[in-house]
This record gives C-alpha cells, sequence and structure tokens, in this order.
C-alpha cells in the first residue's frame, strides 16, 4: 500500500494510514467482525467509481454516465446470486444494519412487532435494541439462550412467539457461536404468521462456503454484511423470495439510501468472485477449525465458553468463573497492551454493565487471512491464557509481544 499520493497532499491523514497499516500488520486482529480483505478489493475501494453518483439500478439510473457503475453493479448481483442461490439480491446497503432497515421499512409499519435475541445473549442493536432506531420504532420483545447450556433455547422461543404474536421473527446473530437451526426458526414463524429474516452478518462468508448451513430458500428475508467472514467491499446486502424483490428495491432506494457507494460495490463483486474459487471454501472450513482449536485451549486453561464451544468463527468467554475480578474490559484492555486486538462483549446472564461486561469475544477470521494454522492458533489461545492470567504484569505483556511479533513475522500481511 503505497501512500506517497497522499502524503503530498496530507502528511496527517498519510501518516495515519500508513500507521494503521502497520498496526494491522504488527498486531493480531481477533475482532470476530474484521478480517482482512485482499489488495484487489482494497483497489477496488479505492478507485474512480468513487466519483460516480448512480442512484437508481442498473438500467434505470437517475444520471447519465452510469455504463460501467451498471457493469460493476450487475456482476456484485450476479456473483452474490451465484454464491448463494438467493431469488433476488440487493447490493446497494451501506451497511448490514441498512439492510435490515429495508426489511423493516417495506414490511411492516410502525409499531408491528418485532422477536430477537437479547443483545445480552447474542443478538444485535439492529435487531430492536431501543437505542437503535427499531426499538424506537416498532415494539420489540427478546427471546433467549438456554441460561444453562448457552444454545438457543427453540421451545422457548416458540413460547414466546405463540404469545407475542409478532410480525417478524429476527434469526442470525452477532455474538452466537453455534449453528443455527434455521428451519426450525421458519417453522416458528409459520405457525405464528410471522415473516422470517436471518441476519448472516457475521457468517456470510461461511454460508457462501458451505461450512454453515443456509437460510436462503427457507427464510424469507436474508440479510448479511459483507466485508467480516466474505472479505469482500465493506457493506451489506439483502437477498429475498422474488415476491418481494421491488418492495426490498424501493425500500433500499429512494426508501433508505441516496446515491449507492459504487466503489464499495466494486469491492463487492471483487470478493465474490474470489468466495467462488475453490480455495474460498479451504479459508472458511480453515476458519472454523481455527475457532475450535482456540476454544479448545482456552478452556484447557480454565476459561468458561459460552455454550461449551463454538461452531463457527468466534470463540465466546465468561470470565466470572475463571477470572472473576477480571472483567472483559480488562481483559481486552490487557491484550491490547499485548498487541493482541479484540472486544469485551456480554454474556448470557450478564450481571456487570454492558460498558465493562463480564466477557470477552474472540474471532479467527482475519488469522486465517494471514495464514495461521492450527499451531498458530493454538500458541495464540497460550498468549491470551497468560495474559488474562496476569492483566497488569507488564513482563508478561512485553514477552507476549515478542512472541506475536514473530507470529506476525511468519504470517505477513500486504507485504
Amino acid at each position: 500500500m503505497d501512500h506517497e499520493v497522499t502524503r503530498s497532499v496530507d502528511e496527517a491523514v498519510a501518516e495515519a494510514l500508513e500507521g494503521e497499516a502497520d498496526r494491522q500488520r504488527s498486531t493480531l486482529q481477533m475482532i470476530a467482525s474484521e478480517n482482512h480483505v485482499s489488495e484487489a478489493v482494497l483497489d477496488a475501494q479505492g478507485s474512480v467509481l468513487t466519483n460516480k453518483y448512480a442512484e437508481g439500478y442498473p438500467g434505470a439510473r437517475y444520471y447519465g454516465g452510469c455504463e460501467y457503475a451498471d457493469e460493476v453493479e450487475r456482476l456484485a448481483i450476479e456473483r452474490a446470486s451465484e454464491l448463494f442461490g438467493a431469488d433476488h439480491v440487493n447490493v446497494q446497503p451501506h451497511s448490514g444494519t441498512q439492510a435490515n432497515q429495508a426489511v423493516y421499512f417495506s414490511m411492516l409499519e410502525p409499531g408491528d412487532k418485532i422477536l430477537s435475541l437479547d443483545l445480552n445473549h447474542g443478538g444485535h442493536l439492529s435487531h430492536g435494541h431501543p437505542a437503535n432506531f427499531t426499538g424506537q420504532l416498532y415494539e420489540v420483545e427478546q427471546y433467549e439462550v438456554n441460561p444453562e447450556t448457552g444454545l438457543l433455547d427453540y421451545d422457548g422461543l416458540a413460547d414466546h412467539a405463540a404469545e407475542f404474536e409478532p410480525d417478524i421473527i429476527v434469526s442470525g446473530y452477532s455474538a452466537y457461536p453455534r449453528e443455527v437451526e434455521w428451519t426450525t426458526i421458519q417453522s416458528v414463524a409459520d405457525e405464528v404468521g410471522a415473516l422470517h429474516l436471518a441476519d448472516i452478518a457475521h457468517i456470510t462468508g461461511l454460508v457462501a462456503a458451505g461450512v454453515h448451513a443456509s437460510p436462503v430458500g427457507i427464510a424469507d428475508f436474508v440479510t448479511g454484511s459483507t466485508h467480516k467472514t466474505i472479505r469482500a467491499g465493506r457493506g451489506g446486502i439483502v437477498m429475498c423470495r422474488e415476491e418481494y424483490a421491488d418492495d426490498i428495491d424501493a425500500a433500499v432506494f429512494p426508501g433508505g439510501q441516496g446515491g449507492p457507494l459504487m466503489h464499495n460495490i466494486a469491492g463487492k463483486a471483487v470478493g465474490f468472485k474470489e468466495a467462488l474459487q475453490p480455495e474460498f471454501e479451504a479459508y472458511a472450513e480453515r476458519t472454523v477449525e481455527n475457532a475450535n482449536v482456540l476454544g479448545e485451549t482456552l478452556a484447557e486453561h480454565g476459561f468458561s465458553l459460552v455454550s461449551g464451544g463454538t461452531d463457527n468463527h468466534l470463540v465466546l468467554v465468561d470470565l466470572r468463573e475463571s477470572h472473576p475480578e477480571t472483567s472483559g474490559g480488562d481483559a481486552e484492555d490487557a491484550l491490547e497492551a499485548a498487541d493482541i486486538v479484540l472486544n469485551a462483549n456480554t454474556v448470557p446472564g450478564e450481571t456487570r454493565s454492558p460498558f465493562d461486561p463480564s466477557g470477552i469475544r474472540v474471532g479467527t477470521p482475519a488469522l486465517t487471512t494471514r495464514g495461521f494454522d492450527a499451531d498458530d492458533t493454538r500458541r495464540v489461545g497460550e498468549l491470551i491464557a497468560r495474559v488474562i492470567d496476569a492483566p497488569s504484569d507488564e513482563a508478561v505483556r512485553s514477552d507476549v509481544r515478542d512472541e506475536v511479533a514473530a507470529l506476525c513475522e511468519a504470517n505477513p500481511l500486504y507485504e
């Protein structure tokens, strides 16, 4: 990545960009919603398409000069359709949240009912949190995981749905480490006459690769992020049955957004092509394998894992039993000081503030992109345990930083 052009115009921004590149190269990115895109995706996102307004859709734009924008958007749509087997795809949402917004705006009226997973149990802000527009516009109730097992309580969901009679049930989660039974949730929605939105933001790449069951063709709507496990251009996507296509498109534009971010759509197109290659399936399989190794290693060091392990790309650790005096925020800060970057996270039955919760969420997508294998990941788990066992010990942090540097050197990024 060459920042010399930026430097000739804006030294401060160039320095910040170089600093961020160095930070990513020299630290372990383990935030489960982050990844490292290819240089081809970076090139597309930094392309001349950032100059182009293209309000509307391919072949029906409100501005002239859109022939190449149309070509790029069609490629993104065609590739996503091939990846997921969806009837209809809209690649314009600026984020996963705005993809969800399109579903709500197209199908619900203010005051309608949403049933979704509680944020402390692994849900997402855009599924109905009171601080989000969903919680302000709609009547929201939330289901939970089983407090003993950490697994989704499908029977409890069914009972809650029968009592609440929601207009839409939301599945798909931001901190749930297990595979989701889409058909079970769909049967609940059918029983109560509700629509079903499956938000696969975190697992988009795992679904595309076939290493996690797909809700496409089961749920009425499937939304996702395009920059997490799938490593494409930053943004969102909506997939739906053909009967909802016109309503979804109208809810994205002009209902919720103006001109599409064509440079990001170019990045999506490139990333989707990469995800269609055989090596992407191998990447997704390694991501899940590495997450399992990470969870097993942490468990061997006495850490409690929500649900007892993982089926996907993330591990959710509850620190209350193993490290009762250490909050998730304490752990996050200590690990970042040792060049391991992850995030504090709420856990089921949370007893602390969401601003300093009881758990940490640890993901393997970015490490796997760098080339980390099972042995590397096992070592990372041991380093995490060392730091959390002695969060204030600078000597431990220093030793761990040295080991992180060696791991990063062995698995270089953006050479």
